[in-house]
Parts: C-alpha cells; sequence; structure tokens
C-alpha cells in the first residue's frame, strides 16, 4: 500500500513534487541552483539580470536555463519582455521536495536525488559559514539572526509533523504579501532540519 503524501498543503500552495531524474539532475549544479534561489528571491528575471546576481557569464546562465527549462523547472515569462528579443524566465511554482524512498527502483534518479540534497547541505553550510564570518557587520541584523537547535524523542510520524509545522511557518512568512510600509527588507535565507541522531 503506497503511503499517502506527507506535503499536500504544500503542494496546494505551490511546492511540486519531483519525481525524475532529469529534474534532480538539473538540480545538482551549483549555478542551477544559484539560477533557481536568485529566481526566488528577486522574481522573474532575464537571463543577463541572472548572470550579474550569480557572478556568471551571460551565454552560461543562458545554457543553465536552458537546462532547467527542459526538465521544468522554470518557464518563459513572455508577457515581461520589451521586444522579441527580450527573454524573461520565472519558476515554475514556488519550490519543489522529493523524497529518496521514491526512487528506491530507480538508480539514476536516486543518485541524482542524493546528489542535490547533498549539493543542498555544503550551501547552507557555506551560506552559514559566511553570516558567521560576517557577524558584527551590521547590528541590526546581528542582535536578530538566531540558530537553534534541540533534542526529541520522535516517531517517524512524529518527525513528519514537526516538519509539516516548520514548513508551515516558513510558507506563511516566504509567502505573505509584503507591507507596503516602507519598511527596508532584505532575502533572509531560513532552513531546518530533522533527523535521527545519536549524542
Amino acid at each position: 500500500m503506497t503511503e499517502p503524501d506527507p506535503y499536500p498543503a504544500r503542494q496546494r500552495e505551490g511546492i511540486r513534487t519531483l519525481t525524475t531524474a532529469k529534474a534532480l539532475s538539473a538540480l545538482a549544479h551549483p549555478y542551477r541552483a544559484r539560477i533557481l534561489d536568485a529566481l526566488r528571491v528577486d522574481g522573474p528575471s532575464t537571463a543577463s539580470m541572472l548572470a550579474a546576481r550569480t557572478g556568471q557569464a551571460v551565454g552560461s546562465a543562458s545554457h543553465h536555463l536552458k537546462v532547467l527549462h527542459e526538465a521544468g523547472l522554470v518557464e518563459e515569462a513572455p508577457e515581461l519582455a520589451k521586444d522579441r528579443r527580450e527573454r524573461w524566465w520565472r519558476m515554475v511554482g514556488r519550490g519543489t521536495r522529493w523524497s529518496r524512498d521514491e526512487f528506491r527502483e530507480d538508480p539514476a534518479a536516486l543518485a541524482a536525488a542524493e546528489e542535490a540534497e547533498a549539493l543542498a547541505w555544503y550551501r547552507q553550510i557555506e551560506r552559514v559559514t559566511a553570516w558567521l564570518t560576517s557577524v558584527g557587520s551590521d547590528d541590526a541584523w546581528s542582535s536578530t539572526a538566531y540558530a537553534t537547535q534541540s533534542w526529541a524523542r520522535l516517531t517517524p510520524a512524529e518527525l513528519r509533523q514537526v516538519a509539516e509545522e516548520v514548513m508551515d511557518v516558513f510558507m506563511r512568512w516566504s509567502n505573505r504579501p509584503l507591507p507596503d510600509d516602507g519598511a527596508d527588507r532584505e532575502p533572509v535565507y531560513l532552513f531546518s532540519r530533522g533527523f535521527p541522531c545519536q549524542p
């Protein structure tokens, strides 16, 4: 019997479940991951804008956009173009999810999922390290940034419930309409992990 998808609410909110090796392989590349992050933060962009944002050549950004498009992760936004030469791109949906369990019978997809997860983890480490080495450069952010950790005794079903609650908080803040109050808002990176571990 197939277990029901634990994230139906997020699917309704535009979080797509990836089920192909092609999509996962497209994610498992540092520049493509950065392009997707830039599209999440900045919204629809051209290859030139994404190249400037991610430190790539325009040709490289265009190539990676083509790979992401072929994998179904980005799409063109022709309504934003000022003329026929200008090509705008946006994410397909608000985000992605996948589970290695869904690929147990497909070694290529499983390897791509593991590679995409490893890349995401290394990028999390890089971001935290960059933040820690810059702490003190902006007192307002230094006094509000946080890190938290905890231990709990849980069943797999209870850990799934924790994940649901954490993702609900992240989604509520990520998808809210921004208040028109003139406040200077910076992109803030949020992440959380929960997994079985021994002290």
